[in-house]
């Protein structure tokens, strides 16, 4: 298998208990896993997309995370996916959105 060369995360609010909960879930973080599915197919970007437990940032759900760049961003939305997928295509951060980023980055 071939790494990607981006990983995206999306927090949907998991609990170790099994159900999904919190601000990302209740916020449709679900539909956004394949709006941005779909924005990474149709722009050709090499990337996976995975859904994750409660990342402890809910007071800015929906949360994506980009690695290995170590971008951070909330408040997600279609039209935020797309101003940070079109920052991503240009080699930079969507600094909006940020909420934490690698020092490195």
């Amino acid at each position: 298998m071939k790494k990607p060369e981006y990983h995206i995360f999306v927090c949907n609010s998991f609990r170790l208990t099994g159900g999904a909960q919190g601000v990302c879930n209740k916020k449709e973080a679900v539909s956004l896993l394949q709006y941005i599915e779909q924005e990474i197919l149709d722009r050709g970007i090499d990337a996976m997309i995975s859904s994750t437990g409660c990342l402890k940032a809910c007071e800015k759900g929906p949360i994506m995370m980009i690695y290995p760049v170590n971008y951070w961003y909330g408040e997600i939305t279609e039209e935020v996916v797309d101003q940070v997928l079109d920052a991503l295509q240009e080699g930079r951060a969507a600094e909006k959105y940020l909420i934490a980023e690698s020092p490195q980055a």
